[in-house]
C-alpha cells in the first residue's frame, strides 16, 4: 500500500476547505463525507471530528485545543491531529490560508 502523501503547513495558518469540496454528515453511510465532483471521501470516526473544525476560521493550533477540550479524557491528541490534516493537505482537501 503507498504511503500517504503528508504536505506540512504552518500551524498557525487558517485552514479552510479546498474549492469544490464540501463536508457533511451523510446518513446512509452513518459517516461524515467530503464531497467533490468526481466522488467522495468518507470520514469515519475521528476524521470527521477533525474536519467538523476545518472552518476557515481556525488553524491547526486552535483545532488541536478544541478537540482537546470536547474530548478531555482522550489522550495527547496532537500528533493524530497534525497527521490527518498534513495527508488531508497533501490529497488537497484542505487549504492554509495565508493572514
Amino acid at each position: 500500500m503507498a504511503q500517504p502523501n503528508r504536505v506540512p503547513f504552518d500551524h498557525d495558518a487558517v485552514l479552510a476547505l479546498a474549492k469544490y469540496y464540501r463536508f457533511q454528515w451523510e446518513p446512509v453511510q452513518d459517516c461524515h463525507v467530503l464531497l467533490y465532483p468526481e466522488g467522495q471521501v468518507q470520514l469515519r470516526g475521528g476524521a470527521g471530528e477533525i474536519m467538523k473544525r476545518v472552518d476557515g476560521a481556525r488553524s491547526l493550533n486552535a483545532i488541536v485545543a478544541d478537540l482537546q477540550a470536547t474530548f478531555p479524557d482522550a489522550p495527547d491528541l496532537r500528533a493524530d491531529v497534525v497527521d490527518f490534516l498534513e495527508v488531508a493537505h497533501g490529497n488537497g482537501w484542505i487549504r492554509p490560508q495565508t493572514v
